[in-house]
């Protein structure tokens, strides 16, 4: 057999092969129909085999793909922190540059200080009020003792979402505020300006913007929860203005805490003594004073907190703005609250919000979902730092929840069902393992979130059953929609339709199945889950196939003629003990006759082919809730042709045929449903009742010959 096979493999393969010229060489040496389909056949199953072939060498490296896969969509999440880590390094050194090259104008300054002296407060304040004379709204301004201009000049406001121009300004920037007006162009006389805002300088801080032609020479006021952008007439200006700021705000923190240093310390007046014996001492423990000495927040690093969470949130140093916080904290741990530490509070609680809302937005399904779930891991670090481990949970699952559907919805349908399904379970399950050891790895000290990490993990099986069972058509179990959010319904494969084998949909189950028990080594097993999900349409499916099985026996059964077979050639008989060797009917050997004949009809060879494979399929498909559906399918496709066989013997008179009919009913009753009633116990763990009931309700009787009384 291997020969014959391998020769026509080689000649089927030959560059030379010509179609045409080998079924006219074939036709003419050929003594009949059978020699044709014989070869027919071959060249069947020289197709099956290469078929097979083929699968093999796509499945051979299918798993070194996911993994290839797997490792670029790591690489391209640390390309990404690369890329995060040389913008910051890139931050770092154009603000080390700055400093030195405003040393050098503190230098050059002081040198013109020698040279020049420097203008009396009065003179300043003689100037602002000159300028302010054209600002509408702007004359209450001066009534803070002490305030004078610095610097003041003309910027363009920019709109911060989409960089569109939208007015002219003029900026005022005083010791201790910042003036902004806006530019009145059809307004005559003095007053040329109108109040916009006055920010304390405390209250903001400045960030220089990259230049992105034409966007160019422009820098970012942060005060929270908003931000404004302006842009100078050219860089030596915007230079300036970055210069001043930071300067004007620098001497206003040295000004505050020298100021602060030279008020002499409240004490508690000493009472007088009295000499009266009835009066009493009232206690006087100094209050708010003595809680104001004990802490201390004049110190740098406090002063400039609040400026610093807003760089740090302008330039995404999340980890560097919690840093700040928890120093903080620790060292307010034990403090007095006393006014100035509500002050600072509040304005560290609005960049706290801020923050949040920065790290929220990172977590979003809105967001690029690259990277895999180590992606979400700098954010949801950051928000549990922060005491939102609750928040945290709920971002990173609906986050994860969002990858695995869109994932889900970019799975091309290539090939057949199960190759579908293969590819559905590997996306899935994978997600879902890594989903739970990037959990595992962000929440292992809040045991508190891990149930609503279970909670997740029954909606995402939700999701996968979904589009696992996609149906199109009221048999749907979980309706139409389903494949039109995941792929357009003409593409979606249909599991439990019709139209697939049951082989294919216990197939499809049997991986989905295996898939669920790798979940157990993380402790998560959905598989009562994934079996409760699917319990509506396997039913459905075992319920379709008997009726096809039963209606197929009944056509074979209305056109019996109760005959042997004759298999023609030795093969064929070859071929037919396997296949029931394959189903377990281990003796079939004696009902074989003399050369190629079987003593059984057609019918009863079909139908026992037909039922044992219904066996293994539902089988393979069986859930708990399901025994009882299986066993009463069982049961009704025997009897289909235990009746069958009974209506044969009342109706037969040829004695011959009528011995016949009974050598195939013991064949029945004694070999097959023997073997159904041992591989559905082997299978399920559970007798199986109504099959025993139904063999001993049809033992067969001795009767006369002759009667027409059925055996049955």
């Amino acid at each position: 057999m291997a020969e014959p096979g391998n020769r026509l493999r080689r000649l089927l393969e030959s560059p030379n092969f010509d179609p045409q010229n080998y079924v006219k060489h074939l036709s003419q040496q050929s003594d009949g129909d059978r020699d044709l389909q014989e070869h027919r056949q071959k060249i069947q199953n020289l197709a099956d085999e290469t078929a097979q072939n083929l699968k093999k060498n796509v499945y051979k490296n299918y798993r070194q793909f996911i993994e290839t896969a797997k490792e670029i969509s790591y690489l391209e999440s640390e390309m990404y922190q690369l890329s995060h880590i040389l913008t910051e390094q890139k931050s770092i050194m154009e603000s080390i540059t700055q400093a030195l090259l405003s040393t050098d104008k503190d230098e050059t300054s002081k040198e013109m200080q020698a040279a020049f002296p420097k203008e009396t407060e009065e003179v300043k304040q003689r100037t602002l009020t000159s300028l302010l004379e054209k600002v509408e709204g702007g004359k209450t301004i001066m009534d803070t003792p002490g305030r004078h201009l610095v610097y003041n000049g003309d910027l363009v406001e920019f709109d911060v979402d989409n960089m569109s121009p939208i007015q002219k300004v003029h900026a005022f920037l005083m010791n201790d505020c910042l003036l902004i007006a806006n530019w009145l162009p059809n307004r005559r006389g003095p007053v040329k300006y109108r109040y916009n805002a006055l920010y304390d300088l405390e209250s903001f801080a400045v960030v220089n913007v990259k230049d992105n032609p034409p966007m160019k020479d422009m820098f970012k006021i942060l005060m929270f929860p908003d931000s404004r952008i302006f842009q100078a007439e050219n860089s030596k200006i915007k230079k300036e203005w970055l210069e001043i700021l930071d300067e004007t705000k620098k001497n206003k923190v040295t000004k505050d805490r020298h100021k602060k240093e030279e008020e002499p310390p409240t004490s508690p007046a000493r009472p007088e003594v009295s000499t009266n014996p009835f009066d009493v001492d009232d206690d006087d423990d100094g209050g708010p004073a003595d809680a104001e000495e004990k802490v201390d927040l004049s110190l740098e690093w406090i002063q400039e907190l609040p400026e610093d969470l807003d760089v740090c949130i302008a330039l995404r140093d999340f980890e560097g703005a919690v840093d700040l916080l928890d120093k903080l904290k620790e060292y307010l741990k034990d403090q007095p609250v006393t006014p100035r530490v509500k002050d600072l509070r509040l304005k560290v609680d609005q960049r706290v919000r801020q923050l949040t809302e920065v790290l929220v937005f990172e977590l979003s399904p809105d967001r690029s979902l690259r990277g895999g779930p180590k992606a979400t891991r700098r954010a949801v670090s950051q928000l549990i730092r922060l005491g939102q481990s609750t928040k945290a949970c709920e971002l990173f699952l609906k986050n994860r929840a969002a990858a695995v559907q869109t994932a889900i919805r970019q799975l091309r349908i290539e090939g057949a069902t199960l190759l579908y399904i293969h590819k559905l379970c590997n996306i899935f399950f994978t997600s879902v393992l890594e989903t739970a050891k990037e959990f595992e790895t962000n929440f292992a000290g809040n045991t508190g979130c891990y149930s609503s990490f279970v909670v997740w993990s029954l909606s995402a099986m939700g999701m996968f059953v979904d589009a696992f069972s996609k149906q199109v058509g009221p048999r749907g179990a979980f309706g139409s929609h389903s494949c039109s959010r995941i792929l357009h319904w003409t593409t979606c494969p249909q599991v439990f339709d019709s139209k697939e084998s049951l082989s294919t949909a216990a197939e499809c189950v049997k991986v989905a199945k295996e898939h669920c028990r790798q979940l157990r080594e993380i402790g998560v097993d959905l598989t009562f889950t994934l079996q409760s999900l699917l319990v509506k349409d396997v039913k459905a499916a075992l319920l379709s196939y008997k009726d096809v099985i039963m209606e197929a026996t009944k056509h074979r059964n209305s056109e019996e003629m109760w005959r042997r077979m004759n298999l023609m050639t030795p093969e064929a008989l070859a071929k037919l003990k396997d296949e029931m060797h394959g189903c377990g009917v281990s003796s079939i050997e004696q009902y074989t006759g003399d050369g190629c004949w079987v003593n059984l009809s057609y019918t009863v060879v079909a139908f026992t082919k037909q039922m044992m494979s219904f066996v293994e399929e539902g089988l393979k498909l069986y859930f708990p809730e399901l025994h009882m559906v299986l066993l009463e399918s069982l049961r009704e496709i025997v009897l289909v042709a235990v009746q069958h066989v009974d209506y044969s013997l009342r109706c037969e008179q040829d004695p011959e045929k009528k011995a016949f009919i009974v050598q195939n009913a013991g064949f029945l009753h004694d070999t097959v449903l023997p073997v159904v009633e041992r591989r559905f116990e082997e299978g399920v763990g559970r007798p199986a009742k109504q099959l025993q009931d139904l063999r001993k309700s049809t033992r067969p009787v001795r009767i006369n010959p002759e009667s027409t009384t059925s055996l049955v």
